[in-house]
């Protein structure tokens, strides 16, 4: 079996910056545990798998640890090969996924990005937030995908200096810190020890609570954001616009295509990749 493997820099018009994201465009579902092994090898913050559903894609992510229900930056990555590999006559396109449809459509030269607004509600912060956060207090924090910990200001989110161990045993998939921008309307990071992503670089399926959370708080639909995170042994910090527009949340942002190549199993790497999750399990 030979399955094409695109590896793209999601919100990013350069090669090197972003969030890396692999892209396996299937016939079919392949046995979860081999995707899961798929995503595992490939080692990237995500692995989306898509399969065509008529004139739209079923799409599900993993990453290296387990499937997650949303995610932006590999959703952009898939968006990329889709419109201009798969289908370049195509204008827009409709993934199929777990957290219901994910239009993404042409922009200029971007993407734009149609998410679902996450609900977010206050909440008191567990002992393991606030100890993984350091000496840093939030003002707030609140549950949604994620927990959402604000801050006074962006000089204190980026002194967070997060102890892994502690967030991985959080009941959420992840914590969001935000604090307002000193360049943008807001700033963020994004905390996922759980995933095997201990610190992701631009993280999409986040601003799905941070941008009704903020568009409230500054009273405008529009924003700007930033997030902020090491990579190649730097800070980088990625700018996104957004909008509230109802019961959605619109991102925009470009992609680069880093590689592409083939992923070649043969039945023998099928049968033993399954018969090795059941002995697991």
């Amino acid at each position: 079996m030979e399955i094409p493997l695109y590896q793209v820099d999601a919100f990013t018009d350069r090669i090197f910056w972003g969030n890396p994201a692999a892209v396996c465009p299937l016939d079919r579902w392949l046995p979860d545990e081999v995707m899961q092994a798929i995503a595992l090898e490939n080692n990237l913050p995500e692995t989306a798998f898509i399969v065509p559903a008529g004139g739209a894609y079923d799409l599900r992510w993993f990453t290296p640890a387990t499937e997650v229900e949303l995610c932006g930056h590999a959703t952009l990555g898939a968006a990329h090969v889709v419109l201009t590999r798969l289908r370049p006559g195509w204008e827009e396109v409709t993934f199929r996924s777990a957290s219901g449809p994910l239009v993404v459509s042409r922009a200029g030269e971007r993407l734009s990005l149609s998410f679902p607004a996450l609900d977010h509600r206050p909440v008191e912060p567990p002992e393991a937030l606030l100890l993984g956060l350091g000496p840093a207090r939030p003002t707030a924090v609140y549950r949604s995908m994620d927990y959402l910990a604000v801050f006074e200001d962006e000089e204190r989110l980026r002194s967070i200096v997060p102890d892994q161990a502690r967030l991985g045993t959080l009941d959420l998939r992840g914590v969001v810190v935000t604090a307002p921008g000193s360049a943008t309307d807001f700033s963020s990071r994004f905390f996922g020890p759980k995933l095997s992503i201990p610190e992701d670089p631009i993280t999409g399926s986040a601003h799905c609570a941070l941008v009704p959370y903020w568009a409230r708080r500054l009273g405008r639909t529009r924003l700007r954001a930033r997030q902020y995170s090491p990579r190649l042994g730097e800070t980088l910090a990625i700018d996104l616009d957004c909008e509230l527009r109802g019961d959605r949340v619109m991102l925009c942002g470009s992609a680069r295509e880093y590689m592409s190549g083939t992923i070649r199993l043969s039945a023998s790497d099928l049968v033993q990749t399954t018969k090795t999750s059941e002995l697991e399990g």
